[in-house]
């Protein structure tokens, strides 16, 4: 059987749709990158036309992911690390955090972008030590995910699940959990699961600039309430401060006090 993570890929421009707006190429837009069309500037001048706070939210939501990962590896020795949704690649890409510390580290990036995937090949690179593999799937085939995910990563051993801005993108709430759940049952006791995402009930003018969003043509983002992303985390043992603003989880020493910010994360062990 050919093995997801390494099957020749059609040559990306046959498979990018630049009709209409995805949110992998607005948030690479939103925090400076290139790697975006027309129809997602559009979109994203017309996001920050109503709510500029959406570019903080952006950085603010991947200076998050990196606490986390330095955390993981610095203070509690994880080495492996499941992507899923990766996004485009940015500054501070989950791999070079992670190997950054500890060479050893491997990582698997998810997402079912092809233009995501097409940059990831072709950018991110590994260390000697550790590994990097991408695999194309959709997080609501988590099953899919971690079978071809199992071809780099030993899932006897702790392993950290990253859902950065994705669940969103799963309508119902049950179904969201289900995934988490499942995705969760296959790794370990001392795995963790990092989350982060759009809250809702925090900032009017920021779920006006969604709901706008969501009808444009592109695939919705659904906000969540606060209590809805702290369920994912149930039967797991939140990392103090708990659940709250990204911008408010372990901030650097020093740094003055952070906005609130509607985007909450937190991050669990598995006992």
């Amino acid at each position: 059987m050919t093995d997801p993570a390494t099957a020749p890929e059609p040559p990306a421009s046959q498979r990018i749709d630049t009709s209409v707006p995805h949110s992998a190429r607005i948030w690479n837009y939103w925090l400076g990158g290139r790697d975006n069309y027309r129809v997602d500037v559009e979109a994203g001048d017309a996001y920050t036309a109503v709510f500029p706070g959406i570019v903080t939210i952006a950085r603010s939501s991947r200076a998050f992911l990196r606490r986390n990962i330095q955390y993981l590896v610095s203070e509690v020795g994880i080495r492996q690390f499941l992507d899923v949704g990766t996004g485009l690649p940015t500054a501070q890409n989950t791999h070079e955090v992670a190997q950054g510390i500890a060479p050893e580290t491997r990582i698997v990036y998810v997402d079912n972008d092809p233009m995501v995937l097409a940059h990831a090949r072709a950018l991110l690179h590994s260390s000697d030590e550790g590994a990097t593999a991408y695999i194309d799937a959709n997080v609501t085939d988590p099953d899919r995910i971690l079978a071809a995910a199992a071809e780099t990563l030993d899932f006897s051993r702790p392993t950290a699940l990253i859902l950065s801005n994705i669940l969103g993108h799963v309508a119902d709430q049950d179904q969201a959990r289900s995934i988490v759940t499942r995705l969760m049952a296959a790794l370990p006791s001392g795995s963790h699961l990092s989350i982060n995402d759009g809250s809702l009930g925090i900032d009017p003018v920021f779920e006006q600039a969604q709901d706008a969003y969501n009808s444009s043509g592109a695939v919705p983002y659904n906000l969540r309430t606060v209590g809805e992303i702290t369920s994912f985390f149930d039967g797991l043992k939140l990392i103090e401060p708990g659940v709250v603003p990204v911008t408010q989880w372990r901030p650097e020493p020093g740094s003055p006090t952070a906005e609130v910010v509607a985007e909450h994360g937190g991050l669990a062990r598995k006992p």
